[in-house]
């Protein structure tokens, strides 16, 4: 540990020498002292005891485990919500099919037909969309473009808006070609995503009570806000992509957004310090920093609720349907999980793993095989489990390849620094990983 820490500074650490079966013999509390505990190649007793104790207090599990060419690790946390989840290729909050007043009026402030060629050349494509919609607009009874056919039409009447010189040629108008580019991601429905109608209609924004963690009290604002002064629609983001324009006219723009943006974590926050009062708590419980976070991301919010381990080893309780559904395919990473799950089997029956010893491969190979139909059959589950995988598991002899430890260590890393800092979204539940085939899958387990 000494060494280890020098390789940071900035990181102190401290180590017990004390087996984790002992410590829950005998101090269980040792483990509810940490912010998220990461448990490696432990037996099936212990984690099943470990994972109970931190389950009743709340504390994230992360389970990781190296067995030959398979990486495997298991989540539990009762409730994860994430705020800050960064997803992949969002799209831009832009408002062209309901714009706000502040908005509209700004649109309604360009004449893009008695401009000079400067200011025709450098207006953000945001307006050039919004002039050219409303012109669609009135020849289509207020349809927006949807099917590919329409969406092309009113591209060809944005080209139509360009300049053109003496000659009849058009002109080099940069913003004019962004705005065609964009019409896609431009004219996308302005709508709440249906993960975020599941938080509102959650149990836990429903009913606030003095206990109801800051998230919840937050989610419940701003289903209110979306109800008043929203009008249906969520907080206004408040930013908007880089475009070719001049400084002005693009600050300008940006400002109109900014100013909405502002006056609706207003209206949330005013939500906020009603629930707040409602409930007995200080007003400064939530910070201002909280609300205007939970704003900007309100179409990201998510929230991961992991099973416990106990459901997922229970007799009653195991998710048949997700592993039998997997096993349509034989070589479904699914079937790596069902043989680790036979090779737990065989260490408590026979106190070792299989084929840890190299003349004990053969003959564990049968054993390893009634394990795992013992088993399957001892929860129900009617799948068939290739022999191959039975005598891979015994070549492995529980080994633990530097190289698939170490893929599987940087993959726990990220998902340890996601759950400790709420950002970006967690698997749900269970991640394997096969050296075999260089793939991966997770499972709801």
């Amino acid at each position: 540990m000494e060494f280890l820490q020098e390789l940071n500074n900035d990181v102190s650490g401290s180590f017990v020498e004390e087996s984790p079966e002992n410590l829950l013999d005998n101090d269980p509390s040792f483990f509810c002292r940490f912010t998220i505990v990461v448990a490696t190649q432990l037996p099936e007793s212990t984690l099943l005891r470990l994972a109970d104790v931190l389950w009743n207090s709340k504390i994230p599990l992360l389970i990781c485990r190296t067995y030959g060419l398979v990486g495997y690790m298991r989540i539990i946390i009762k409730e994860h919500p994430v705020i800050e989840s960064h997803p992949d290729n969002a799209l831009e909050d832009l408002r062209l099919d309901k714009p706000f007043p502040e908005l509209r009026e700004h649109f309604q402030s360009y004449d893009l037909d008695h401009m000079d060629k400067k200011d025709h050349s450098h207006t953000p494509w945001i307006v050039i969309v919004a002039k050219y919609l409303a012109h669609w607009y009135s020849e289509t009874n207020g349809r927006i473009p949807k099917t590919y056919k329409e969406k092309e039409e009113f591209r060809d009447l944005i080209r139509q808006g360009i300049l053109k010189n003496e000659n009849g040629v058009p002109e080099d108008e940069e913003n004019f070609e962004e705005a065609i580019k964009n019409v896609n991601t431009a004219l996308n429905t302005t709508q709440i995503p249906s993960s975020i109608e599941d938080i509102f209609n959650d149990d836990r924004c429903t009913n606030i009570t003095k206990q109801t963690p800051s998230f919840w009290i937050l989610a419940r604002a701003l289903k209110e806000f979306v109800a008043k002064e929203g009008q249906g629609n969520l907080p206004v983001r408040g930013t908007i992509p880089d475009m070719i324009a001049d400084s002005g006219k693009y600050i300008k723009l940006q400002n109109v957004y900014r100013e909405k943006a502002k006056k609706d974590a207003a209206a949330v926050g005013n939500h906020v310090a009603k629930l707040l009062q409602s409930i007995g708590q200080a007003p400064e419980s939530i910070s201002e920093k909280e609300l205007k976070l939970l704003c900007s991301n309100s179409a990201f919010l998510r929230v991961v609720r992991c099973r416990s381990l106990a459901e997922e080893y229970g007799l009653d309780t195991i998710n048949k349907d997700e592993i039998t559904s997997s096993m349509d395919n034989p070589d479904n990473e699914i079937v790596l999980y069902l043989m680790l799950r036979a090779v737990d089997r065989f260490h408590k029956q026979h106190g070792r793993y299989p084929g840890v010893s190299n003349y004990q491969v053969e003959e564990d190979i049968g054993k390893l095989k009634s394990c795992l139909t013992g088993f399957l059959q001892e929860y129900g589950l009617s799948v068939m489990v290739k022999d191959d995988y039975v005598h891979e598991f015994c070549r492995y002899g529980a080994a633990e390849p530097h190289t698939i430890a170490a893929f599987l260590g940087g993959a726990a890393a990220q998902e340890v620094i996601k759950i400790i800092t709420k950002q970006f979204v967690i698997f749900n539940n269970t991640y394997i990983y096969s050296g075999m085939s260089q793939t991966s899958a997770t499972f709801q387990l």
